[in-house]
Formats: structure tokens, C-alpha cells, sequence
């Protein structure tokens, strides 16, 4: 029996003692129908952290605030029948039935203490029938796994090990699905009789051409696989989550992060995929996303053996409010919609940008760093903070890494903003022309650059091929060296507009492991190269070898300095811009020197 199990006899069997014990005294004595008065507090001034750490005051919460959390199942976990009957009343609302949309959720214990027959003792009841998960399993834990790294100490490696731990359900939503062994990992939970749903974004292409894919492989193990009808960017992962109760959320593991299933994410790419263990908050703002996404999604229809299926719902007032924590959505961006044709869908809200108008507001408080590294910077609400902060306060340590691929030349930069001018004058008046005009991918890098912010690339060709490329994909922003943005979100307007998204905001008192992380790793790769003298080596090997490298050593280098390289291979080489050059980079990764 498990210690849970034991607990849970244990109230029982005082409980019932304590009703005997009633029921024998004197005719004469009267009946104690309560352990606690009516009005009787048990924090005095409202202050229930001073006796309670979070682990258990979230616990409570998610134990009253369960749709199934009626009196019977309260006063099975041992709260004394009088504060169980009100909590579940309360909890009811004036329909007086759990489980619709007239339920009143606690938003703490103390307004748990307010409901009458709730005392210090159902408070202490209550704590002590949560008390397992505070004491026997771990509590707010996480840590982040960067990229590249070797596989099997990568990423992957600890996404199979918690796959084959999963006991009862794996929920995925994922962009890219590649690695066989997290495949083998999936298919084996399925044979254990684990019930895996995926979200893919590949299903999006699959359905129209099914045999042979990777979603009918999948479907083929047992897993239902779905898609929706945007771009599914999230790369998260909650295994043995809340299916049927909220305190499920407590045992589940959770991942999120930039990285996808893939063995390049593992031992190519800039990644990073953060881990947590004893977060049911984290877990069930994220399984809340999932089932969004899911009860709007569209069936691969391959395995018919298959039978769609929701879990419980979770309303955001179901989860413990943490005002150090924000999980931010860019699902918010769109609203729901159905077609007879075509089933469940998401249309945009015109110029909706939830993210970026909170990493704005980020951006706009930094008191001392902004540090940046991405693949993409061509979100104009978030790249024009950047400069504005920079123009108010030049002494800020501002410092912007990107993927090589956002490097663009002066000539290139001026050539947009004349196609900005005249998309502008073609839009008119017109809001809606106006706003994609301006956020139709602009590149902000060479903006940044010529207000003099430091800017680095990581430089690894000399022409972007995704065969060789070992690309910038960290989607991160760390302000004050105190707080981290990550997620799967792109900083761009397609990804406000285009594709579902996560952003989870990491504060150093909260996450210190997580946030202490992302600046090392910062402070890492914005050095890439530089000690060892890559930049001044793939110079001089330009100048002197006669078969000159097109693909080299990844290094973090200034627009100048990729200037010089780039200028210096073309000098050397003038086949480099030629066309079998251009439209087969792959095929051509060194050039001879004439």
C-alpha cells in the first residue's frame, strides 16, 4: 500500500473513531457537530504563508478546487463532515453542482478559512491530507539542458528516460518528431497501456498524403495523432499529467523549451529544454494550453482503432496563482472557429500580439542588461523597445546574438525600408494594410547595428543550408540577469499571428537553478570562437589555401567582421556567387581560389 493510501485509512479510521467517540457520550452531553465555531479563524489577520509553506497552500487549492472534490471525497481525505459539506457548497456556486460554469474557485487558503466550520482544524485536516506530496516527492524543480551537447547527454537522452518512466498518460505537442529512440520510447508506452496524445505539426501536411509518414507511423504504435490548422510551434511535453484529477498535476513531469525530438537539436544546434519536476502550477497552465489546442484540433484520420477522447477540463481559476510566475500564449492571439468543410480551426485577431506587448513591458523595465539570443529578431514591437531603451540609457549592457541567417548587408537594409515606404503608400489609411506592411519580416538586425548595440552572429558559412547548418535556435531573453523569457516563440510577428507558441518567464527568486543557466550559457556562447581565434584563422586560410571552405567553425562574430570574411571569399573565389553555388549550397562547400 502506498504511503498515500495509508494516509488516506489513517483519516479515515479517525474519523470514524471520533464518531463513536460522539455517539457514546452521555444523553445528557450534547453533540459536537463541529471541531471548529462558526466564525472560527484559523490565520489570524489572513496570514496562512506565516503557517504554511507554498508547497502545501498550493496543494490545498488544488485539492478544494477539484471538480470531484465533493463532500464525500473531502471527508474521506479526512476533513471533518461540517467544513467538507460547506467547502463543496461553496465550491458548487448557486447551481450547487461541481463542475460547471457557476463554480466559485478558492484563490487561497485564507479564503478557504473565511467559509464557515472551517477552523484551524479542517485547515489542519486539509494540510495534512496534501501532506504527502510536500514531504515525499520533490517541489518546484527545475533544470535546463543546452544544446549542443553530446546525445547521449543531450536533451533527448533525458526526454526517453522520463518517456519510459510514464505510468498512465504522455501529452506531446511538437513541431518536429525525428529521433528514433524517442520514437521507440513513445511506442513502448503505448504497449505498457500509457495513452499518449500528440499534437504534430507535421500532421498539418501529412493527412493529405498519409501512407508512409511519420504521423501514420505514429498513429501505426497506437498514438493519436492531430493537427490544427496554424503552424503547432510549441515543443512541450507533460507526462503523467492531470487527466482526471488536479492533484495529478503534482506527480507529472513537464519539459518545454526550443528544442524539438531531433538529433540535430541535440548535437548541432544552440537548443534548450528546461525540466520540471513537482510544478503542478507550470503543469496545469500547460495542460490547459494542450487541451485548448486539442478540443480545436483535426483528426489525421489513419488508425481507425483510434477513438478521440478529451480530459478533464481545467478553467484558469483551477490553478494556484503564482504572481512570480507568467506563462504567456500566443494561442490568445486567435479565436475559435468551425466549418462544416473543413472542422475546428483558429482564425488571428487582427494585430493581437500578446507576447510580444508583454516582452515589451519587460524590455521597457530593465534597470541594468538585456541579453538576447535567437534565431530570428524581426518583431518590430520588441526590436524598437530595444532600441529605445538603448537611446534612453546607453550605459545598459545590451547584447543581441543571432543566427547567421539574420546577418544582411546595408544594401539589403535600405532595399527594405524602400519596400517598406511603398507598401506604405499603397496601404493608405487602411489600419489593416498599415500594420502588415510593418510587420511582414523586417529584419532589425542591421537597425540595431547602426545604433551602435552590440550585435553578434554566430557564423558558421558562408551560405545558410539546413543540411550543415548549426544554427542559433535559442529563443531566449534574460533581463537584469535576474529574469528569463523562453519558450518555443520565435521573435517575430508570424509567430504572434501564425503559430501557437509558449513563453515562460523564469524570476532568479523562484528558479534561481533555471535563471543562473541561461546567463552562463549566455555569457558562453557570446564568446563562441572568439578565444580560440577562429575569426583571424578562417582569414588567413582564405588568403593563403587554394581550396577555400565554405562551411567552417561556428564563431560569434560582429557584422564587421562577417563583412570582411564573406568580402575576402569573393575576392578569392567569384564562383561562390554564381548560381550552381546558389541554388545547390549543400553540393558545394569548399570553392577553389583562382
Amino acid at each position: 500500500m502506498s504511503v498515500r493510501m495509508r494516509a488516506k485509512y489513517a483519516a479515515l479510521i479517525a474519523l470514524f473513531v471520533t464518531s463513536l467517540f460522539a455517539c457514546s457520550q452521555a444523553d445528557d452531553e450534547p453533540l459536537q457537530e463541529s471541531p471548529d465555531g462558526e466564525d472560527e479563524t484559523a490565520f489570524a489577520g489572513g496570514k496562512a504563508d506565516d503557517l504554511f509553506g507554498e508547497c502545501h497552500l498550493e496543494h490545498i487549492l488544488l485539492l478544494t478546487n477539484d471538480p470531484g472534490s465533493d463532500a464525500e471525497h473531502l471527508i474521506a481525505e479526512g476533513i471533518h463532515s461540517r467544513a467538507a459539506n460547506n467547502i463543496a457548497d461553496h465550491r458548487a456556486g448557486d447551481d450547487g453542482e461541481l463542475g460547471t460554469d457557476k463554480d466559485q474557485y478558492f484563490h487561497s487558503v485564507d479564503e478557504i478559512d473565511e467559509v464557515y466550520f472551517v477552523g484551524p482544524v479542517a485547515i489542519q485536516q486539509l494540510s495534512d491530507a496534501i501532506d504527502d506530496y510536500c514531504t515525499d516527492g520533490p517541489w518546484r524543480e527545475a533544470d535546463t539542458v543546452f544544446s549542443p551537447r553530446s546525445y547521449f547527454d543531450s536533451h533527448i537522452d533525458r526526454i526517453v528516460d522520463e518517456l519510459e518512466k510514464a505510468e498512465h498518460s504522455i501529452d506531446i505537442a511538437m513541431y518536429s518528431i525525428s529521433d528514433s529512440r524517442a520514437i521507440s520510447a513513445i511506442g513502448d508506452a503505448v504497449e505498457r497501456g500509457v495513452t499518449v496524445r500528440l499534437l504534430f505539426d507535421s500532421a498539418n501536411g501529412d493527412h493529405l498524403n498519409t501512407a508512409g509518414s511519420r504521423s501514420a507511423q505514429l498513429e501505426d504504435l497506437g498514438v493519436d495523432v492531430r493537427y490544427i490548422n496554424r503552424i503547432m510551434h510549441h515543443k512541450f511535453a507533460i507526462i503523467d499529467g492531470p487527466q482526471d484529477e488536479l492533484l495529478q498535476a503534482s506527480d507529472a513531469r513537464f519539459f518545454s523549451g526550443s528544442g524539438n525530438l531531433s538529433y540535430g537539436a541535440a548535437v548541432r544546434y544552440d537548443e534548450n529544454t528546461t525540466f520540471h519536476r513537482g510544478d503542478p502550477a507550470v503543469v496545469l497552465a500547460m495542460q490547459r494550453e494542450f487541451n485548448h489546442l486539442w478540443e480545436n484540433s483535426r483528426d489525421l484520420e489513419w488508425n481507425d482503432e483510434l477513438e478521440y477522447f478529451e480530459t478533464m477540463p481545467i478553467e484558469e481559476e483551477m490553478i494556484p496563482p503564482r504572481d512570480e510566475l507568467e506563462i504567456l500564449f500566443t494561442s490568445e492571439n486567435f479565436e475559435t472557429t468551425y466549418s462544416n468543410r473543413w472542422g475546428a480551426g483558429f482564425r488571428p485577431i487582427d494585430f493581437s500580439e500578446v507576447v510580444a506587448t508583454r516582452l515589451v513591458e519587460l524590455i521597457e523595465d530593465a534597470h541594468s542588461a538585456i541579453y538576447m539570443a535567437a534565431g530570428f529578431l524581426r518583431s518590430r514591437p520588441v526590436s524598437e523597445a530595444i532600441m529605445q531603451r538603448w537611446s534612453e540609457d546607453p550605459d545598459l549592457d545590451i547584447r543581441i546574438y543571432l543566427d547567421q541567417s539574420e546577418y544582411i548587408s546595408q544594401w539589403y537594409n535600405n532595399s527594405q525600408h524602400s519596400d517598406l515606404e511603398d507598401c506604405l503608400v499603397d496601404a493608405g489609411d487602411d489600419e489593416g494594410d498599415i500594420y502588415d506592411c510593418e510587420e511582414r519580416g523586417f529584419i532589425f538586425s542591421y537597425e540595431l547595428i547602426d545604433r551602435d548595440i552590440p550585435v553578434r552572429f554566430k557564423n558558421y558559412s558562408y551560405r545558410w543550408h539546413y543540411s550543415y547548418a548549426l544554427q542559433m535556435h535559442h529563443k531566449y531573453l534574460i533581463i537584469d540577469r535576474n529574469t528569463v523569457a523562453t519558450g518555443s516563440y520565435n521573435f517575430s510577428n508570424n509567430a504572434e499571428q501564425n503559430t501557437m507558441e509558449n513563453v515562460i518567464v523564469y524570476r532568479d527568486y523562484f528558479y534561481p537553478e533555471v535563471v543562473t543557466g541561461f546567463v552562463d550559457n549566455f555569457e558562453e556562447i557570446w564568446e563562441t570562437g572568439r578565444s580560440e581565434g577562429v575569426f583571424e584563422e578562417l582569414m588567413t586560410e582564405v588568403e593563403t589555401d587554394d581550396e577555400i571552405d565554405l562551411v567552417f567553425e561556428p564563431a560569434a562574430l560582429y557584422w564587421d567582421e562577417i563583412t570582411e570574411l564573406r568580402s575576402a571569399i569573393r575576392d578569392r573565389c567569384p564562383d561562390v556567387d554564381s548560381e550552381p553555388y546558389r541554388t545547390e549550397p549543400e553540393n558545394h562547400r569548399t570553392c577553389t581560389a583562382e
